[in-house]
C-alpha cells in the first residue's frame, strides 16, 4: 500500500523589490512552477515577508523599528496573496513567516497554513533566537497546531502537518508533541545568516526525523539584500529528510537542494513507509520516546579518584 504526497520545498530569494505588484508576481509565479510540477504542499521559508521592507521608505527601512512599523500595514494583502495562490493552484501553501503586531502589542514570528478552500491556520513560532528577542524584541507564541490534510482529497493521502519555525526544531520536545499529535509531515521554514546556522538547523531537521521517524521539510531563504537589516545574508538548501530505516535513504536524506541557489526542491512522500517504520522498524524510536527510563529515570553524581 502507498500514501504519497508531493511536497515541494522553495529555495527562496530575498531580493530588492521593485514594487508591490512585482512581489506579487514573483510569488505567483513561484507556486504556480510548484503546482506545474504536481505539489500538493508548498513550504515558503522563515521571513521570506522581509523583502517587503525594500517597499519602504528610506526613512523606515533605517531601523528595524521603523521596518516593523511600515510592514504591519501590508499584512492583510500579503496574507490575501497567499490565500489566492492555493485557492487557484489546488494547494496546501506554508506561507513564508512575517513579523506581526498582535492585539497586545506584541511581535510574532507567525506563519499561516493556507488551504485550497481560502482557509487559513496560524502558527507562530515558541522559542526566539537571540536577536529576535533581543534585537527585534519577537515574543514567542503559545500553543502548536497539527492541520489534517486528509478533508483535502487523495492527493494530500491522509497526512497531518505541523510546523516547526527554524529554532523550534532544535528543541526536542517541541516536534514531539507535534507528532505525537498526529503529525507525519514536520515543515521547518527558516532563515539562517551564517552556513553554521544552516547546518544547525539541519542537523536538528534530521534528528527530529529519526527520533520520531517521520519526514521533515526544511526550506531557507537564500541571497544577499545588504539594504536589508534583518535579512542581509541569506544561506542553506532545502531539504527533506527520513529516518534511517526500511524502504527510506541509509543517510536520511530524501531530497537536497543546491546550496544557496534559488528554486524548489520537489519529493514524493510515502507516509505509509513511515508508518511502517513506527510499527516494526529496525528500531522503534518513536515508541521509545515514552519507556519509563526517558521520563522518571534519576540521575546520580559520582566521582572517580585520582591516581594514587
Amino acid at each position: 500500500m502507498t500514501r504519497v504526497v508531493r511536497i515541494a520545498a522553495w529555495q527562496y530569494p530575498i531580493e530588492q523589490l521593485a514594487s508591490w505588484e512585482a512581489w506579487r508576481e514573483k510569488l505567483a509565479a513561484g507556486i504556480g512552477e510548484a503546482a506545474a510540477n504536481g505539489a500538493a504542499v508548498c513550504v515558503v521559508p522563515e521571513y521570506a515577508s522581509m523583502e517587503l521592507t525594500s517597499l519602504l521608505p528610506d526613512a523606515a527601512q533605517a531601523t528595524l523599528e521603523g521596518q516593523m512599523a511600515g510592514l504591519q500595514p501590508m499584512l492583510a494583502g500579503y496574507l490575501e496573496a497567499y490565500a489566492a495562490l492555493a485557492r487557484q493552484h489546488g494547494v496546501v501553501i506554508v506561507g513564508g513567516s512575517f513579523p506581526e503586531r498582535i492585539a497586545t502589542g506584541e511581535l510574532r514570528n507567525r506563519a499561516r497554513i493556507h488551504g485550497p478552500g481560502g482557509d487559513a491556520i496560524a502558527v507562530d513560532k515558541l522559542q526566539m533566537t537571540r536577536f529576535e528577542h533581543e534585537s527585534w524584541g519577537v515574543a514567542p507564541g503559545a500553543g502548536q497546531t497539527v492541520v489534517d490534510l486528509e478533508p483535502l482529497g487523495a492527493r494530500f493521502a491522509g497526512a497531518r502537518l505541523g510546523v516547526a519555525i527554524c529554532y523550534d526544531s532544535e528543541f526536542p520536545l517541541l516536534v514531539r508533541r507535534l507528532t505525537a499529535a498526529g503529525a507525519d509531515l514536520i515543515a521547518v521554514p527558516s532563515c539562517t545568516d551564517a552556513a553554521a546556522g544552516y547546518h544547525r538547523v539541519r542537523i536538528a531537521c534530521q534528528a527530529r526525523a529519526l527520533e520520531n521517524q517521520c519526514y521533515v521539510i526544511q526550506t531557507p531563504t537564500v541571497g544577499t539584500a545588504p539594504w536589508s537589516i534583518a535579512v542581509d545574508t541569506n544561506v542553506g538548501s532545502a531539504g527533506v529528510y527520513a529516518p534511517s530505516d526500511r524502504d527510506l535513504p541509509e543517510d536520511g536524506v530524501v531530497a537536497i537542494g543546491p546550496y544557496c541557489e534559488p528554486g524548489w526542491v520537489v519529493a514524493d512522500l510515502d507516509l505509509e513507509v513511515t508508518a511502517a517504520a513506527r510499527r516494526d522498524g529496525l528500531v522503534l524510536g518513536s515508541r521509545d520516546w515514552d519507556l519509563p527510563g526517558h521520563t522518571d529515570g534519576a540521575v546520580a553524581s559520582a566521582a572517580l579518584r585520582a591516581r594514587a
